[in-house]
């Protein structure tokens, strides 16, 4: 039987890789059978600088950290060598690197992944793997919205300008109260332009 260092120890990981899996919006389970040290070196590097944590797992770990994640594993994702990448804020990254070198080993294949804590296919993965980074896509929504941006911080700078938003409501307030206040005596006249009309009726 497994002493209790060991079965603390696996404790710990399942742990480990619970909170990552929860954590994360996205993430890819390969295999990755067959990867050279020089080749699994660059994959690493890649991976890293594209905020992507990658590790290798056992299946027995990995099996639970997706249950304790509310993921439902398939069996064959649970057979042969696996590694997990996960990534906490780019949906795109890892599906992105993992399913090019895929495309360039025949023994490392994508087995499964998952968005926002759902289990999606592997076409859905290729689909993602095609998107642009996420550098290019905040750039491209960036562009998209260049000139609404630039007149909301005209705006803004106007009021920094003008001493804050309150001293703008001040300065603005008596400006458009000011007509209310030149319509009051021409109310007030009404009356005596009756005047005459009465007279006239004894």
């Amino acid at each position: 039987m497994p002493s209790t260092v060991v079965l603390e120890k696996k404790k710990a990981q399942v742990a480990a890789l619970t909170d990552r899996i929860k954590g994360s919006c996205a993430g890819v389970v390969v295999e990755y059978k067959g990867i050279n040290v020089a080749d699994d070196t660059k994959l690493r590097k890649e991976l890293r600088e594209a905020g992507v944590v990658y590790t290798v797992v056992k299946n027995s770990i990995l099996q639970r950290a997706a249950e304790n994640a509310g993921l439902e594993l398939e069996g064959s994702v649970l057979e042969g060598t696996t590694a997990v990448a996960t990534s906490e804020e780019d949906y795109v990254a890892a599906a992105r690197i993992l399913n090019t070198y895929a495309e360039r080993h025949d023994n490392f294949n994508i087995k499964t992944g998952y968005l926002d804590g759902a289990i999606i296919d592997n076409a859905k993965i290729i689909s993602l793997a095609k998107l642009p980074s996420r550098e290019i896509l905040l750039a491209t929504v960036c562009n998209a919205f260049n000139a609404p941006i630039s007149a909301f911080a005209r705006v803004v700078q106007a009021i920094v300008d003008e001493g804050g938003i309150e001293e703008c409501l001040a300065k603005k307030a008596p400006a458009e109260e000011a007509p209310a206040e030149e319509a009051a005596p021409a109310e007030e006249t009404a009356p005596a332009a009756e005047a005459p009309a009465e007279e006239t009726a004894e």
